[in-house]
């Protein structure tokens, strides 16, 4: 693909490192500002853009196709002159010279750098992690390797209760499989989520026939070629044919770090998404930075919302119409037949208040930080959900009883307060 300007892919204007939501937004970004430079996305994966979410949903079980899953198709990069440098890992990065080097041996000039890199699949540590049949869920080609052993799969070991690992287990449900979950903390979703919400997810996921065992370590993974069974910290063996790791991501930012940016997990960038190396910006799950809607706490989102928002950031700033990032966070999940949207980030709130109740499988939990709405999650309510933004953003005190009251919409009470 020729670029407008300066059209070699070993001389570019922009230069952005990953190939995901983030990657692919950035580049979408700056041609809608009318920037006519030349820009080159580099992903480690064969294939172009494509979205992730539903690896572990509907590609998964086959009801997706990939093609359907591209977030643009070829032809939109080639109107737009962006080139793609596929299959492609970056080695270094020499923040004086503004260059990087590739792992085929070619050299990169750029004027301005993105880190899109997202990260990688974090694995186990124990004995066994390298036998077959030993799967995480991060990338299309993970995927297609774990369908193709579903065959000879009946038993499913999922290991992680994050949101990964819960709809990574009801997706085997879904094929009949007869699946285990561990969780070495003392609940679900414990990281991202109040009690209340953990405790509904870890019903239903028992009411459809998961096995969920909390409290649980993994000592080590049997079998002599294949994995066999998962061994427990109490010394216990679960059979399994195939074992699903869903314990986070590793953020891909080694070349930075060692380039001498600032950062450790994750690379810490600035409002403009900028890190602390001239003309490179960090973006999604990479990113370190402090988040207005978390006290200003330092923190990685990982969600294809904060990878497109940062992307727009970056491209405003590299376009010369500069924003800072300021975005809601929000998120999805979707198991079963439930969907939940998330609104806010309940880190650090010291109540939580339910809205409706989970017997009719559609209620809100509102996470309150000294008195003052901080987020929701909304289950099969997505009229809390798009009404309750404004409440986050406004970080409105509200009494508790008036939140709880299903009879009034939350855009009243919002209404109340601002009259």
């Amino acid at each position: 693909m020729q670029s407008r300007q300066r059209g070699n892919m070993n001389n570019v204007d922009v230069l952005v490192v990953g190939a995901g939501h983030g990657g692919a937004q950035v580049a979408i970004a700056i041609r809608q500002r009318k920037f006519d430079g030349s820009i080159l996305v580099v992903g480690d994966e064969p294939e172009l853009p494509y979205e992730r979410p539903p690896l572990s949903k509907e590609y998964f079980a086959r009801e997706k196709s990939f093609e359907q899953m591209l977030i643009r198709p070829a032809r939109f990069w080639e109107e737009r002159h962006v080139m793609m440098a596929l299959n492609t890992r970056v080695t270094s990065v020499d923040p004086i010279a503004r260059t990087v080097d590739l792992d085929d041996g070619r050299t990169i000039r750029y004027n301005s750098l993105v880190w899109a890199a997202g990260g990688r699949a974090r694995g186990l540590s124990c004995s066994g992690h390298t036998l077959k049949g030993v799967h995480s869920v991060r990338t299309r080609s993970d995927v297609d390797r774990i369908v193709g052993e579903l065959p000879q799969t009946e038993r499913v070991v999922v290991i992680g209760g994050g949101y990964v690992g819960l709809e990574t287990a009801a997706a085997f449900v879904k094929l009949g499989k007869k699946v285990t979950l561990v969780e070495m903390l003392d609940r679900v979703l414990a990281r991202v989520a109040g009690v209340s919400l953990s405790r509904f997810f870890e019903a239903e996921h028992r009411a459809h026939g998961v096995d969920i065992r909390l409290n649980t370590s993994v000592e080590r993974l049997e079998g002599e070629d294949r994995v066999t069974g998962v061994r427990l910290g109490d010394n216990k063996v679960v059979p399994a044919d195939l074992v699903i790791v869903g314990i986070g991501i590793i953020p891909a930012v080694e070349p930075l770090l060692k380039a001498g940016a600032m950062g450790a997990n994750g690379v810490l960038v600035d409002e403009y998404c900028r890190t602390s190396l001239p003309q490179v910006f960090a973006i999604g799950d990479c990113a370190m930075h402090a988040n207005i809607f978390a006290s200003g706490a330092q923190l990685r989102l990982e969600s294809v919302q904060n990878a497109t928002e940062m992307a727009n950031v970056a491209a405003s700033v590299i376009a010369g119409q500069p924003q800072t990032y300021r975005a809601v966070p929000w998120f999805w999940s979707n198991q079963y037949d439930l969907r939940l949207q998330t609104i806010g980030l309940s880190i650090g709130h010291d109540r939580e208040v339910l809205r409706g109740s989970m017997a009719t499988r559609s209620f809100s939990v509102i996470y309150l930080k000294q008195n003052k709405v901080i987020a929701l999650d909304c289950m099969n309510t997505t009229k809390d959900y798009v009404q309750g933004r404004a409440l986050v953003v406004g970080g409105h005190a509200i009494q508790a009883c008036r939140l709880a009251d299903v009879t009034v919409p939350l855009k009243k009470l919002i209404e109340e307060v601002v009259a």
